[in-house]
């Protein structure tokens, strides 16, 4: 992807997250173009219309939470064999909206938006469920609907389950996901030294949605240092320092501290 295109989507990743109602499925594409320089709009076209597909393979006249989840499951997880597997953690293609749909591969939260999309267009009551450590998906009633994992090819979860039990139903929000999605993209890079320019992009990224954590801010400046680029990441600490200092002057003087170590690393 050359550098205007890269640019032209960052700039449609922060107009559609600022949208009145965010589309899950087009900022998953727009986010995968920062790792996959073939993703064109082509490719993206080509994974929406692979959402309706799968879509359209649904049965008509569904009715009721247990119905839908059942229909779906048989779909993406028995016919087509959606799941995961631990390998799945170890590639960057797993958090990838258009390989999960390629390779039927991918992270939970990934799956889960497949389901999702899909289950979404063809009419049915789906959500997203953040659980501690997971994300699965929910048909009907928050509180008393079927709870499914798609990691497992759409396992039920039973209202006793631990998870279940840990954590209130509540719908996770397109951009929750969306950052979520791009919290285990620096995690996957943080754990891979050679891959701090993927951490960059998926904090760039973060940094462009309209709520996010302060503290993104802070990371970004420390990676840019370790990137060797100390200039520029010793501007950004000064910067955060400001920010930091009307609540904790003593934290903001630690980290002028640390931008001025990074200023004298040029020398």
């Amino acid at each position: 992807m050359s550098s205007g295109a890269a640019r032209e989507a960052r700039e449609r990743f922060a107009a559609e997250a600022r949208s009145q109602r965010p589309d899950l499925a087009a900022l998953c594409l727009l986010l995968a173009a920062e790792a996959d320089p073939d993703l064109d709009e082509r490719a993206m076209d080509w994974a929406q219309i692979e959402l309706d597909r799968l879509a359209g393979m649904l049965p008509y006249g569904l009715r009721g939470a247990r119905a839908w989840a059942s229909a779906v499951t048989e779909l993406l997880g028995g016919r087509l064999g959606f799941h995961g597997t631990p390998a799945d953690y170890e590639r960057l293609s797993s958090s990838l909206l258009h390989e999960v749909l390629r390779r039927r591969r991918g992270l939970p939260i990934l799956l889960s938006v497949v389901w999702t999309e899909v289950a979404r267009r063809a009419g049915a009551p789906v959500y997203g469920l953040a659980l501690p450590g997971h994300f699965v998906v929910g048909f009907g009633d928050p509180e008393e609907g079927v709870v499914v994992d798609p990691f497992a090819g759409g396992a039920s979860l039973g209202a006793g389950t631990a998870e279940l039990a840990r954590a209130p139903r509540e719908p996770a929000r397109t951009l929750d996901i969306v950052l979520r999605i791009l919290n285990n993209i620096r995690a996957w890079a943080s754990a891979r030294p050679e891959q701090s320019a993927v951490a960059l992009w998926a904090l760039d990224l973060s940094l462009l949605l309209p709520s996010h954590p302060a503290s993104l801010r802070y990371e970004r400046a420390r990676l840019l240092v370790e990137r060797a680029e100390f200039t520029a990441g010793a501007a950004e600490l000064e910067a955060y320092a400001e920010v930091v200092d009307a609540v904790d002057p003593g934290a903001a003087a630690r980290i002028r501290a640390e931008a001025g170590s990074a200023r004298a690393l040029l020398n």
